[in-house]
């Protein structure tokens, strides 16, 4: 039995919500505004986080290696083509965190 958790198909990123308690450390971390934070009221925290931009995912592992409940996994760079850090990305990111973590409305 491998230890190493296969990602589902043509998925660049994804998040074992029932491990995730909703700290935002992963959507602070992505350079590429991937990750933003929801509402959800049946979480700890009344939010959780969601992938927002999975095309947009360049493969640094920054939410992977920053989540502190192990809730958040990245693609082995042999199974995905991730794609290139771009302006909009970064314009999102900075949009995301400067909203308190959250996609702002209407973006």
């Amino acid at each position: 039995m491998s230890s190493i958790m296969k990602a589902p198909e043509n998925t660049p990123v994804w998040v074992n919500t029932a491990r995730c308690k909703a700290c935002d450390i992963c959507v602070d971390v992505c350079p590429a505004g991937v990750l933003s934070m929801k509402a959800d009221p049946t979480s700890t925290l009344g939010a959780m986080v969601e992938i927002i931009s999975l095309e947009s995912c360049i493969g640094c592992n920054e939410c992977e290696l920053s989540c502190p409940d192990f809730a958040i996994y990245v693609a082995e760079k042999a199974e995905f083509k991730f794609a290139k850090l771009t302006d909009s990305s970064k314009a999102r990111q900075e949009a995301i965190v400067n909203n308190k973590h959250r996609l702002p409305a209407g973006y």
